[in-house]
């Protein structure tokens, strides 16, 4: 339910992240709270292509994979403000960063390895995760990853415990975005991809 008084957001949140990070489960909640309307993009992007992502990737490959991932982005991000999560390697892709750097807000749900390993465990669709050893996976992908994270405009450590505790955070980081960005407010404002501004809020506990 939408709160009394909920957070004017005038362009799109997009939620990125490593698998794991609770983009889908902190945006079901942040769009909720924001009286938004929530998208998955994975799920958009199996919609789009009739098949799974774990059966594009065998078919076609990463490659085919991430190219009709941009493109699902780029026409989700064309559409009313909404809260879209995305799949954890779409923000490496420079044309999929570009266009969520010029027509978003991007909020970098960042968790530690020992989380990431203990959601990854409850699921066996991940195929990047079939490849080997789980945490050495993780752990490259965190190292490769986690540089180009860190040019989301809000920076939030999602925490194991309520999910709600998490969403309030990122509300409260993109609110202090905003409002230390006035351009911001201009959906058509571009920001550069570089250099980025941005919020962060850290949980220090257990760090």
């Amino acid at each position: 339910m939408p709160s009394a008084n909920p957070l004017k957001v005038p362009r799109t949140i997009v939620l990125i992240g490593l698998m794991g990070a609770g983009k889908s489960c902190i945006g079901r909640r942040l769009a909720a709270l924001l009286g938004l309307k929530f998208v998955d993009a994975d799920a958009e992007i199996e919609r789009a292509a009739g098949c799974t992502i774990e059966e594009i990737f065998d078919r076609h490959g990463e490659a085919a994979f991430r190219d009709g991932e941009c493109r699902v982005i780029e026409r989700l991000l064309g559409q009313a403000v909404q809260v879209l999560a995305t799949g954890g390697g779409s923000f490496m892709d420079p044309r999929t960063r570009a266009a969520i750097h010029g027509r978003a807000i991007s909020v970098w749900l960042r968790a530690d390895l020992d989380l990431l390993l203990k959601r990854t465990g409850r699921r066996n669709n991940r195929p990047l995760l079939k490849r080997g050893d789980p945490r050495a996976i993780l752990e490259g992908l965190m190292a490769e990853r986690y540089p180009v994270y860190g040019e989301a405009n809000v920076v939030v450590d999602s925490v194991d415990g309520p999910p709600e505790v998490t969403v309030e955070r990122v509300r409260a980081a993109v609110e202090s975005y905003l409002a230390g960005q006035p351009e911001a407010a201009a959906p058509e404002a571009r920001l550069p991809k570089a250099g980025l501004p941005k919020t962060r809020l850290v949980e220090d506990a257990g760090r």
